[in-house]
């Protein structure tokens, strides 16, 4: 009982993070019928710093890093992505009034990887003093990929059955391809390649490292009122769409984090890597998953996937599953 009581304390503690209380000051001030209005580019130079940043550090470590290290935690991220979208498959798209293809588009946005989230998750890993390797971020596509044409994929051959078509096949690389051309990506792949390549060190450490935090802290004020905005269109589709998204981030995150257990006992994975591979899991797209879902699986509902996504999944997955790892690996490793 003692055990249970500190782990809630320790949860509860992490909600005084400042990057939490952005994400939730936004969703107030939405509640409030606030007009302040941040324009989308901003948003999008935002992700694309972030994303450059973590991307820069990574590629330097990788470039120390022992690449047979990475193995295991890379195939757990592209488990990861797989079981999500299967479990989505086999749940929520058998609940009743729950059409197939949204639900698969559901399933494939909740298995692919939210920028935000991991961002969010490597600053409190700092404030909370808890080291992991920079070049877990690269394990960003082997998650995101995996997971969305997996969904395209189950989608297109449920559509093929359902019209009693035989021999319906999906080409696979226009999806690979569609999604590698997605800006999220394209950012965190351009970091990787510089700083495996380059030498990059004082760019990082002169310009975007000091501004990593302040940059966070908007981009979650945006993501808290973009949150309560997307709830009304919750209201459109069936209510099991919001049971899926609060539900969904924690059992992904912790078969992201019982795999990276895995990965702690075989390889050496660090605690940190842990949390943040769980992070990485209960995260769900909202940058490049969306528009590639929405050429991918065109008879869905957007309304049905992007606004369980980020109206419900997102919130749920920064504000509840990022201190419940944090909580979780303090018990698990002894931080």
């Amino acid at each position: 009982m003692e055990a249970l009581t500190e782990f809630l304390i320790r949860i509860v503690a992490q909600f005084q993070s400042a990057t939490l209380g952005f994400l939730i000051g936004g969703m107030v001030i939405a509640a409030l019928g606030t007009r302040l209005q941040i324009p989308n580019a901003i948003y999008q130079f935002i992700v694309f710093m972030l994303l450059m940043a973590i991307g820069l550090e990574g590629g330097m470590e990788i470039r120390e890093a022992n690449l047979a290290d990475m193995l295991i935690p890379a195939l757990s991220a592209v488990a990861v992505g797989l079981v999500a979208v299967l479990l989505g498959a086999v749940t929520l798209a058998r609940l009743p009034g729950v059409r197939k293809d949204d639900a698969l588009a559901t399933a494939g946005l909740f298995g692919a990887v939210s920028s935000s989230t991991l961002a969010a998750g490597m600053v409190l890993l700092d404030e909370e003093d808890i080291a992991y390797e920079a070049w877990v971020p690269a394990l960003y596509p082997f998650m995101d990929i995996p997971a969305l044409v997996l969904a395209i994929v189950l989608a297109g051959l449920a559509a093929g059955k359902a019209a009693g078509e035989t021999g319906r096949t999906t080409a696979i690389w226009p999806i690979v391809k569609e999604t590698l051309q997605g800006g999220a990506l394209t950012a965190l792949l351009l970091g990787l390649a510089l700083g495996l390549l380059t030498r990059p060190e004082r760019v990082v450490e002169s310009f975007y490292d000091p501004l990593f935090r302040g940059l966070l802290s908007i981009l979650m004020l945006i993501l808290g009122m973009e949150a309560y905005s997307r709830l009304a269109e919750l209201r459109r589709v069936a209510h099991w769409y919001a049971v899926y998204a609060v539900a969904a981030p924690l059992v992904h995150g912790l078969i992201g984090f019982g795999l990276g257990y895995i990965a702690h006992v075989t390889t050496g994975f660090s605690p940190g890597g842990v949390i943040l591979l769980a992070v990485i899991a209960a995260s769900n797209s909202d940058i490049s998953g969306p528009p590639t879902l929405r050429a991918g699986i065109p008879t869905a509902n957007p309304s049905a996937f992007i606004g369980s996504s980020t109206g419900i999944g997102t919130p749920v997955a920064i504000a509840i599953g990022i201190p419940l790892f944090i909580a979780l690996a303090e018990q698990v490793f002894g931080l």
